[in-house]
């Protein structure tokens, strides 16, 4: 039984992008072939940065058809999540560590009518989920503790995708499994292997010289790992 989908997805982080020309970005993603746009939502206190809110997710509904994943770095996400898919998003992950009523926040998600995701940090164990399996759609293995773009990815985060891909199997469960941070050329092809169906790209993609053939690149490699 596979429970992994035909094709790894290229989830552009639009963090790296230029902030004055966001739909500009939405609009060269979706050409270029991304199978979804990352928004990152900080709040000044889960995490030192302050990026964006509803209003903004609400205006980039607007201006792409791709599914927009809403990566909620704030305090009290149940107070949010909801209003976040009322806004446009599709899907909407919440950080287990930021979270103390968690399945409840997870169905509140999935009742709005969005997938419900759970986002570890790097020092959070994939084993912590074990008793929420059936409860969320995907994991969000942060490789790079969570605030700023830009920085290096912890290779150990490569075992962690490895676990959380044995206990899909033994579980039987449909989920996605999606990592963000420090996500490049160097292992987009080993994060695919070790299990990973989502990756999330920041300035390997805003940064690059040509973003769409960055794009088309990322997905090649991501592609040999299958």
């Amino acid at each position: 039984m596979d429970l992994r989908p035909a094709k790894p997805l290229l989830a552009p982080s639009l963090l790296s992008a230029d902030f004055t020309r966001l739909g500009e970005a939405l609009a060269m993603i979706e050409r270029a072939g991304a199978g979804v746009a990352h928004v990152d939502v900080m709040d000044g206190r889960f995490v030192p940065n302050i990026t964006i809110g509803m209003p903004v997710v609400q205006a980039m509904r607007g201006a792409t058809k791709l599914p927009l994943d809403c990566h909620l770095m704030i305090v009290e996400p149940l107070r949010y999540a909801v209003e976040f898919v009322k806004a446009g998003a599709d899907w909407v992950s919440v950080h287990q560590e930021a979270d103390p009523h968690l399945h409840r926040t997870l169905h509140a998600i999935r009742d709005a009518g969005a997938k419900a995701g759970v986002v570890l940090n790097p020092s959070t164990p994939v084993e912590t989920l074990t008793d929420l399996v059936g409860a969320f759609d995907f994991v969000l293995l942060m490789s790079v503790n969570p605030g700023f773009g830009g920085q290096s990815f912890i290779p150990r985060v490569l075992d962690k995708v490895r676990r959380l891909d044995a206990i899909r199997s033994e579980r039987k469960a449909p989920f996605l499994i999606e990592v963000d941070g420090g996500v490049g050329m160097k292992n987009a092809k080993d994060l695919v292997a070790a299990g990973a169906d989502v990756l999330v790209a920041g300035n390997a993609v805003f940064k690059a010289p040509d973003p769409a053939a960055a794009i088309a690149e990322l997905q090649a490699e991501m592609e040999k790992g299958r």
